[in-house]
């Protein structure tokens, strides 16, 4: 859609990442030059896979909103062309052609689950697949760290935000957009708000049975799932785009964590036992017999307040499951009256226990 001139001068986007590296890449295809503009939260995945592909990458602002003001002086400054990645008609309308692709695929669809950040993902889904099929509901999923578009629909506008770090990361926009809002809004018949221990969970979820390897924006859609906020949509044919895979390998790790605390296979606890010899050793017996395997254990002396004769013992261990996990748990508040739990573990809706 660029003039020749326009091709010349190269284009210029800000970007928490997707999109600067669909700019990347395709600017490297056609030698059209791309400048990013990518805030300092953005994942250094990201921003090293721009570089890679050409691309001018200036990190620059706190958040998105920054980054697009810095953006938008150097495209004045430059002679630029902005492409904003969530608003532009055209970037909408290419991404309505995802919803094109699900309903060519797939048939009899009673929903469809679409992550939203600045809005234009399912603004086109939505669009595309109620222009054609508008009995499919089209839902709407947000981290609650950055329900920008839940906000917009209750002022009827979009409006700025605060937002906190997210292992959504593709989904912090502190403002949606207004084309997207406009287009999105009469179409979506829910918005789920989820929060982040649901997301690692899904993340978890997707790499153990899926074996798909999904950010946290992707994944946010099955979150809603498995939290337990759509249970109207049992037994209905439901699709989820997993729509972003350039996850930070550290942020993998971190997440598959924190997927693993909160449903109970990896547990934290300090527990208080005699510091004579054996004391310890006891300890790991009883964790040994119930099957527990122990990933880490430190033991401290100093800060002790009941008496000399004491250690408190902080171990971190895997356990199969919840209801193993239980087991530990009822054993050590058996036989240690001083033991407390660095608890994550999230209550699972009665429709998922099983």
């Amino acid at each position: 859609m660029l003039s020749e001139e326009q091709k010349r001068l190269g284009v210029i986007s800000a970007s928490l990442g997707n999109h600067a590296l669909a700019l990347s890449y395709h600017g490297n295809r056609l030698s059209i030059p791309v400048t990013v503009i990518m805030p300092v939260v953005a994942p250094i995945m990201k921003i090293q896979s721009c570089k890679q592909q050409g691309a001018e990458v200036i990190v620059k602002g706190d958040d998105m909103k920054e980054a697009k003001a810095y953006a938008t002086e150097i495209a004045k400054e430059r002679g630029l062309t902005y492409i904003n990645g969530y608003d532009h008609p055209h970037i909408i309308a290419g991404q309505g052609t995802l919803g094109l692709e699900i309903v060519e695929q797939i048939k009899d669809i009673d929903a469809i689950i679409v992550p939203v950040g600045g809005g234009g993902l399912i603004a086109g889904v939505a669009l595309a697949v109620k222009s054609l099929y508008p009995s499919i509901k089209i839902i709407g999923v947000e981290s609650d760290r950055c329900p920008s578009f839940s906000e917009a629909l209750k002022a009827g506008k979009p409006v700025d935000i605060a937002i906190k770090s997210t292992l959504a990361d593709g989904l912090a926009v502190p403002k949606v957009g207004y084309n997207a809002f406009a287009t999105a809004a009469p179409l979506i018949d829910k918005m789920v708000i989820v929060k982040e221990e649901w997301i690692a969970i899904a993340i978890l979820r997707l790499v153990e049975l899926e074996k798909c390897v999904v950010e946290g924006a992707g994944a946010s859609a099955l979150a809603a799932i498995l939290a337990g906020q759509l249970d109207e949509l049992s037994g209905k044919r439901v699709v989820i785009p997993l729509c972003g895979g350039n996850i930070d390998t550290t942020i993998l790790g971190r997440c598959l964590e924190r997927g693993l605390a909160v449903d109970g296979r990896l547990l934290k606890f300090c527990v208080t036992v005699s510091d004579r010899p054996g004391g310890i050793a006891e300890l790991c017996k009883l964790v040994c017999k119930i099957g527990v395997s122990i990933k880490d254990i430190v033991h401290e002396r100093a800060w002790i307040a009941s008496d000399v004769f004491s250690v408190q013992v902080t171990v971190v261990c895997e356990t199969m499951d919840r209801d193993h996990a239980n087991q530990l748990r009822k054993a050590l508040t058996e036989n240690y009256s001083v033991v407390t739990f660095g608890d994550m573990m999230y209550p699972w809706p009665k429709s998922l226990k099983n």
